[in-house]
């Protein structure tokens, strides 16, 4: 099945910190979720000026609950960077 995550840091001030300290280990895991056909594509929300304030990303998995232990996992999450996380089933048009 496949899902939309948007998932949205903090809004306080030292929500870019944490999202700059936890941004390798993140982008790591990221590749290798790529690599292994479960996260199909994903990248940062921007605001307005252009800095980071969150991710957008589809993944493949076998149920919600294994994605929830993915999101969970996740050093973005382990790391308090995302704070509000909107979950949804995803059908690909084109």
């Amino acid at each position: 099945m496949r899902y939309i995550v948007m998932a949205f840091d903090g809004a306080d001030p030292d929500a870019p910190e944490r999202r700059r300290q936890a941004r390798p280990a993140h982008m790591s895991r990221a590749a290798k979720l790529h690599e292994d056909g479960v996260l199909l594509h994903g990248g940062a929300i921007l605001d307005d000026a252009g800095a980071m304030i969150g991710s957008a990303v589809i993944f493949e998995v076998e149920s919600r609950a294994a994605l929830d232990t993915l999101i969970a996992e996740d050093p973005y999450a382990t790391g308090d960077v995302w704070r509000n996380i909107d979950i949804r089933p995803f059908k690909q048009g084109f």
